[in-house]
């Protein structure tokens, strides 16, 4: 090892903040720095001193010194290079270089120190790449939030299917002419006449064959024959609980889905080995060109639910040449993985746990190649005696992709007339209330990899940004698929069901 510990110290050689790169112990390292200022001469300006066992590489900082101990055998050239970058990072922390200040800040700090070296050898950084590294979010909280948005869509679809089902049993009833059953708090009635009146956007209800006449929708004038009383009360409260819990709802009118409905549906047929590859994308983009960042997260997950195929490995295909970065579960073999791209568990004789959500690889891909922006977007404003001329056009650069309920929302000034659209592929709709101009395409794909949208309005050219960008899509943007499961022993294959989802998390052109 080169560098052993990276440690801010007062004049007197108290630690304030220490990182060990290699196991050392806490008595160690504050023997080192209590040491440390014994062996510096007075009157003497160095940038190192030595012992018999470790050399010190220091630079004063004010009343403060930055300490690097290093190995006698180290690179000195390459040692105080790396000190000055140390030095560098303090003060992006620190507004004043004093004790208390150091201590406030020490766990930025020591994340600091993590980027800059790794395992007692100097990485490849600036100092701009390490202020990027240490502001970037959390990704095993990403991928926490991504597993409850998915188990939450879950137990949402199950509620629709009970409600679908309620509604079922008051059909048949109405038409046995049998007395109708009461279905909880809310009603049967309720759930009738909601049926008939709006819909929940994020399922796919199939039309039932007409055997009788349809139940009317509740109206708005005043004829007391069609009136619903109660029931109207409790249509209300049920779709209020509904809003509540964070679902949208949406008359019968043709309204459009917003862009927060844009989710997948759960499959059908599930198998006792299920399995989600699941992908979530952030990506920013300039106005004139140019990929800011972009960042993608994705996970494998395995749901066992049958003991008789606990014992089992997954055979992954990985034909991603982007890049990614991939990480297995602490209990999966890497080695297994890592030479035939085989999940399965350290220990053999173990099995998967059941009925359980397990993530069992994950990989990440951070790039600012304009190359790889699947979908581009370029809107261009020009300013006219009227207002502004906006332009807008889309172009798939990732062809094995196929983008389903894409929506450009272009963000519209407030206070001005509705915009006068042109040409448009696809649809659109202007949301007064929002301020946006929602440009909706059911597909992108290789076969409609690009169209575009032209609108007047009064307006400048900045106020038509940020524009935002939301598809989903069944296929994943790093090609990485389980191929085959296997039992453990034997390798005899075992039925799986796959579930893909690629989404975006944030998709702004700045």
């Amino acid at each position: 090892m080169v560098l052993l510990a990276a440690a801010v110290c007062t004049k007197a050689g108290k630690a304030i903040v220490s990182r060990q790169f290699v196991e050392m112990t806490r008595t160690r390292v504050e023997g080192l720095l209590a040491a440390f200022p014994k062996l510096m001469g007075l009157g003497k300006q160095h940038t190192f001193v030595e012992t018999e066992s470790v050399r010190y590489v220091y630079q004063p900082l004010e009343k403060l010194y930055m300490v690097l101990i290093t190995t006698k055998n180290s690179n000195i050239l390459e040692d105080l290079e790396t000190l000055r970058l140390f030095s560098r990072v303090i003060p992006e922390y620190c507004r004043v270089l004093e004790e208390g200040e150091i201590s406030d800040h020490c766990f930025d700090l020591i994340f600091a120190f993590d980027e800059i070296v790794a395992l007692g050898y100097r990485e490849n950084v600036n100092l701009a790449q390490i202020r990027t590294f240490t502001e970037m979010d959390s990704h095993e909280e990403k991928v926490f939030r991504a597993v409850r948005e998915t188990q939450e869509r879950e137990a949402k679809a199950e509620m629709r299917r009970k409600a679908k089902e309620l509604q079922q049993i008051r059909r048949d009833a109405e038409r046995s002419g049998k007395k109708v059953p009461g279905f909880g708090g809310f009603g049967s009635a309720g759930m009738s006449s909601m049926s008939s009146g709006s819909i929940i956007t994020d399922t796919t209800i199939e039309p039932e064959k007409p055997k009788m006449a349809t139940v009317p929708v509740r109206p708005t004038g005043s004829s007391k024959a069609l009136k619903l009383g109660a029931r109207g009360k409790e249509v209300d409260n049920f779709v209020d609980k509904l809003r509540g819990e964070g679902e949208t709802i949406t008359s019968n009118t043709g309204k459009r889905p917003s862009l927060a409905s844009n989710v997948l549906p759960p499959p059908v047929n599930v198998e006792s080995v299920h399995m989600r590859v699941e992908e979530k994308i952030s990506l920013t983009c300039g106005r004139d060109g140019g990929l800011q960042n972009m960042e993608l997260l994705g996970m494998i997950t395995l749901r066992v639910s049958d003991d008789k195929v606990s014992r089992i490995r997954l055979m992954v295909n990985n034909y991603d040449k982007k890049g990614v970065q991939l990480q297995t579960h602490p209990n999966v073999d890497k080695k297994l993985f890592t030479s035939d791209s085989v999940i399965g568990l350290k220990n053999p004789e173990k099995s998967f746990p059941l009925n359980n959500d397990v993530g069992v690889l994950k990989w990440r891909l951070q790039s600012t190649d304009d190359a790889l922006i699947p979908l581009t977007i370029n809107c261009w404003p020009s300013e006219s005696a009227t207002g502004c001329d906006v332009n807008i056009e889309y172009e798939l650069q990732e062809e094995s992709l196929e983008l389903n309920d894409v929506v450009i929302a272009i963000p519209i000034p407030s206070g001005v007339a509705a915009p006068v659209v042109g040409d448009v592929d696809g649809e659109y709709k202007h949301d007064s209330r929002r301020n946006v101009l929602e440009w909706s395409l059911p597909v992108i794909d290789a076969k409609n990899k690009s169209g575009s949208l032209e609108f007047s309005v009064t307006g400048q050219p900045n106020d038509f940004f940020p524009v935002n960008v939301s598809f989903v899509s069944k296929r994943n943007y790093c090609d990485i698929q389980v191929a085959k499961v296997t039992h453990v022993e034997g390798d005899a294959p075992v039925k799986f069901s796959l579930e893909t989802s690629f989404l975006v998390d944030k998709y702004e052109i700045l």
